[in-house]
């Protein structure tokens, strides 16, 4: 029986099968065949310890950038994270180690230092560069939005292939090194969901001159304030009370954003049965109960796929636009800090409304219309970042924002706090501080001349959050 090499590899049959491991590197001639590791983030005593013997071998001994040994005070920091690769048997093989910039708060600017791995090992690639990923990784699970790291010059090509960005020499223990940021688009990928609206909506104009891009259409020719809302389909599927109580939520902060005081509601539900459609009744329902607000009508068919949208009236004779801020404005948030993540939705919704009471919540819904900033808009699925980008469209500028500032709840990290849909939380420029209830407020930036939504870090630095233009309406 004659087989080609093809048979060899892709058989089954014991009696055609390579006797060994098949090593891809080897059969093309290379040598450096990459080694079998695992990385994890470990506190254990003795991986720690190896760890750092590496470290004092590389950095001490071969290198001589230190003397005795290169332990700081990020090594006493409870909150640093050191990441270790080990092989098969366990031995530390390389390590890294990473975490928040300063004693203070940490505030989603992180730095990565100390990355090592044996010199044995530099000849076959792949354990550096997988330190290198798995850093970035851990950084951006941890809701990091600014993570740099000062790289020896000879290690700057590897990490610029992985996607790494320059920013500016520096020196560590005296020798040269160049500061190098990793590229993390969170916030612009949050707000990525509103760039068709431009070219989707051309020549409808919604809200009308002055208006576009609002959060409610002020009806021409009387002081009613209209706005419609839709759930996702798989979020009415997969939690139908909740769903209705957010159909409620999310278009009464729509009128609260202009201003305007709710006096109903209209719904438009779509369930598969009268039971389905009860469950979501039932969260409505009670969310109108909470606000006191009617519902004063609206349309249920059954028998088709889950689908639920409603809309709100209000009524203000001086409604509050979205686009009403100017370059030089300082930007609030007023957000309800209170309550939890939704269970089955961490990191992404905020529960601060459903435990609240009626006063509460309508002093939240009644403190834009109280205050007439020149312009405010309620967070929305973009999150902070990308509403605040809305806002300055909308007002033909750019924005700043400060994530030291923003208030944020006890244990909630920024890249969540900035991405996630917040429950009760306004944007406004120019204009007085908010009297809204529970929610609790705070300056932490500013509108300026450009486009986007930039961080503004302690140290003066900024960074991109979210590009020139997110909905692609124009001014107002």
């Amino acid at each position: 029986m004659t087989s080609s090499v093809c048979d060899v590899l892709l058989t089954d049959a014991p009696e055609l099968a390579a006797p060994g491991p098949l090593h891809v590197p080897a059969l093309l001639g290379s040598r450096q065949v990459p080694p079998r590791f695992v990385i994890e983030a470990s506190a254990d005593r003795g991986c720690l310890y190896a760890y750092r013997l590496l470290r004092r071998r590389v950095f001490v001994e071969e290198q001589g950038l230190f003397e005795g040994d290169d332990l700081d005070f990020r090594d006493e920091d409870p909150r640093t994270v050191v990441l270790v690769a080990r092989d098969p048997a366990g031995v530390v093989i390389g390590g890294v180690r990473l975490g928040p910039v300063g004693d203070g708060p940490d505030i989603g600017w992180w730095r990565g230092s100390r990355l090592v791995v044996d010199p044995g090992l530099r000849g076959a690639p792949g354990v550096g560069p997988a330190l290198i990923r798995a850093a970035c990784a851990f950084a951006e699970d941890a809701g990091v939005l600014r993570f740099e790291a000062d790289v020896q010059e000879r290690a700057v090509p590897v990490f610029s292939r992985l996607g790494w960005q320059a920013v500016k020499a520096a020196k560590v223990a005296g020798r040269p090194h160049l500061t190098m940021r990793w590229p993390i688009g969170r916030l612009a990928q949050a707000a990525a969901g509103k760039a068709v609206l431009g070219p989707l909506l051309r020549g409808l104009s919604p809200g009308g001159r002055g208006w576009v891009g609002d959060d409610g259409a002020p009806v021409p020719g009387s002081d009613v304030v209209a706005a419609c809302d839709a759930i996702l389909p798989s979020m009415v599927e997969r939690d139908p009370d909740w769903a209705g109580w957010c159909s409620v939520l999310v278009n009464l902060n729509d009128l609260a954003a202009m201003g305007a005081t709710p006096v109903g509601l209209l719904d438009a539900l779509g369930a598969r049965d009268a039971s389905f459609a009860a469950r979501v009744l039932t969260g409505l329902r009670r969310a109108s109960m909470a606000y006191d607000v009617p519902v004063l009508g609206g349309h249920t068919q059954l028998g088709v796929p889950a689908a639920l949208a409603v809309t709100a009236l209000g009524r203000t004779s001086k409604p509050v636009p979205g686009g009403g801020g100017r370059p030089g404005q300082a930007v609030r948030l007023t957000a309800d800090l209170g309550g939890r993540w939704r269970t089955g939705y961490t990191g992404r919704q905020w529960d601060s409304t459903s435990t609240r009471t009626t006063e509460e919540l309508r002093a939240m819904l009644g403190a834009v219309g109280q205050a007439q900033p020149a312009a405010a808009k309620d967070v929305s699925m973009a999150g902070i970042a990308g509403t605040l980008g809305m806002l300055a469209e909308a007002s033909g500028c750019g924005a700043v924002l400060e994530p030291a500032k923003v208030p944020r709840p006890a244990g909630v990290t920024t890249g969540d706090w900035l991405t996630c849909f917040p429950g009760f939380a306004m944007l406004t420029a120019g204009g007085p501080a908010l009297a809204a209830g529970p929610a609790a407020g705070a300056e932490c930036g500013e509108l300026v001349v450009g486009g986007g939504v930039r961080l503004r870090w302690p140290d003066g630095v900024e960074t991109e959050a979210v590009p020139r233009s997110v909905t692609g309406l124009g001014t107002a």
